[in-house]
């Protein structure tokens, strides 16, 4: 993928795209790589990065969601587990299987929980993982010998799938460019343009790197923009009333000796009434999350003090090792786009189902939903923005399309093991130049391959979207990332001809955005 390659095709392109989509996210890289996947001339536009807002900061489960099946909400657990399934099939160097305990200390707790599983493993069918099982109090030490053992009766162990989120963007925008269409960051669309029947026939977009403006015209414009849904429902109807209200969740990152097994703990009822994770992901232990109500989206959310008591708290309840302020390695919050009912109060209550509408003007908006159902909202949206442009009508080809980087058979052990058969490459990149073999920093396992390597293939622009996105050195250790960043800004001048000065503003911007990351 090369941005100037793509801006220049955009440039020379004198006809109508059959489908543009606008946002970068999970939806919206779903909803292009399935329109690029079935033959439509595809565009897909993002203001900042992909997955800079909400899909690069999940608790990286693909998982059907046992709390929406104790909620009674059955028919998402099914379409969940079943994507779950072909999501494993289909990104194999991305998403595992991960065992999770969940651990019980009231002796109403195995049995309720051990019905509960066995009804969740049945609903996954033929797409199902393991086999739930109830554990002793020693199987369930065992398994994780940091569990709190005070008045410990057993456990039961369940399996679900976990996967890198923004890892999984990057290889969507890859799959759109392999399938023949365009995926553009740092492409803000600043309205939406009109014929004189009121319909919708394109857009104006701005290059936020350089200024330029675009006119670019649409049989058909896909609004998949999650926590901002609501600002381009507005470029279409003035008086339109917002849809969408954010809940944030937090998550904190802390040492693997924390949970040093290789399960994973899920509590399924903390004091506020939602699940608790704690989950080993890439050599470190993330534990989150929690749920609360914010009035207006913001690109980087903020965790709020009382979150971050709340996890530290609950984790204390059921580890060992207490983990304290000064043990959190990163603290990232995320906002999730619910699609709010008038009638629930809660925003845990609200359904993690999606929402498709096609407004007057013909604007089809794409909205909530979850990261494990964004292939089949995605389904569902093309389906429905065919008929809007009257495109011909093709079968949705992704159930079993291979996303970039496949590979079935992966070293886990070896962090170079997201890049799937991209490895390959990367790997003679060092053959190439030893020096690109060297860590970036002693804590954390990057090296300078990857930096040049999302620079040439993966449309990384800025500091941040190497260390927070393409690695993940910002969520597993802020501090870290910190002490990287002139050196990755260095290297990022040397591929896009930047002097000093525009290193050290580099430098000066992602340390901004790193701090809230740091707990003091």
């Amino acid at each position: 993928m090369n941005r100037v390659d793509f801006l220049d095709h955009i440039k020379g392109f004198n006809d109508f795209w059959d489908i543009v989509v606008i946002g970068g996210g999970a939806t919206g890289l779903g909803c292009a790589v399935d329109a690029a996947s079935r033959g439509y001339k595809t565009l897909l536009l993002e203001m900042h990065d992909f997955a800079k807002g909400t899909s690069s900061r999940s608790t990286k489960l693909v998982h059907g969601g046992v709390r929406y099946l104790q909620q009674g909400d059955v028919s998402l657990v099914i379409e969940a587990l079943h994507e779950r399934g072909l999501l494993i099939q289909n990104a194999p160097h991305l998403v595992s299987h991960q065992s999770f305990i969940v651990p019980s200390y009231e002796w109403w707790n195995g049995p309720f929980y051990g019905v509960g599983l066995k009804v969740y493993d049945a609903l996954a069918g033929k797409l199902g993982i393991k086999k739930s099982e109830n554990l002793s109090k020693e199987k369930t030490l065992e398994k994780i010998p940091t569990l709190e053992p005070k008045d410990l009766r057993g456990g039961v162990m369940y399996y679900d799938g976990q996967f890198d989120d923004s890892r999984l963007s990057i290889n969507l925008a890859q799959t759109i460019a392999d399938e023949g269409g365009y995926p553009l960051n740092y492409m803000k669309v600043t309205g939406l343009k009109k014929n004189g029947n009121g319909f919708i026939e394109g857009l104006q977009a701005r290059d936020m790197l350089n200024g330029e403006d675009y006119k670019i015209n649409a049989r058909v414009v896909i609004n998949a923009t999650g926590i901002f849904t609501d600002d381009i429902m507005k470029m279409d109807e003035e008086k339109h009333e917002n849809i969408i209200q954010c809940a944030q969740g937090i998550h904190l990152v802390l040492d693997k000796d924390f949970l040093p097994g290789e399960s994973a703990i899920m509590v399924p009822h903390t004091d506020d009434g939602r699940v608790l994770f704690a989950v080993p992901w890439h050599n470190k232990v993330i534990v989150g999350t929690t749920d609360t109500p914010i009035e207006k989206p913001a690109l980087e959310p903020v965790a709020q003090e009382e979150e971050i008591e709340f996890i530290l708290r609950h984790a204390a309840q059921y580890l060992t090792k207490n983990p304290s302020r000064k043990d959190v390695k990163s603290v990232f919050a995320g906002l999730r786009p619910l699609v709010k009912p008038p009638d629930v109060k809660k925003t845990s209550d609200i359904s993690r189902s999606h929402h498709l509408q096609v407004s007057e003007s013909g604007l089809v908006t794409i909205a909530g939903g979850k990261w494990t159902t964004y292939r089949k909202m995605a389904e569902d949206t093309i389906d429905r923005a065919a008929l809007v442009a009257g495109l011909e009508v093709k079968e949705c080809p992704t159930k079993d399309l291979r996303i970039h980087g496949w590979l079935k058979n992966v070293d886990r052990q070896d962090h170079l093991f997201v890049y799937g058969s991209d490895k390959v490459a990367l790997q003679k990149l060092i053959e190439e130049d030893e020096s690109l073999g060297e860590q970036l920093h002693p804590d954390l396992p990057y090296i300078k391959a990857e930096v040049i390597w999302a620079v040439r293939n993966e449309l990384a622009q800025t500091i941040e979207d190497v260390l927070s996105r393409r690695t993940r050195a910002l969520l597993l250790d802020a501090k870290a990332s910190v002490e990287m960043a002139h050196e990755v800004s260095r290297l990022l001048a040397q591929e896009f001809g930047k002097d000093e000065s525009w290193v050290e503003q580099e430098v000066k911007e992602y340390k901004q955005v790193a701090k809230n990351y740091i707990l003091e």
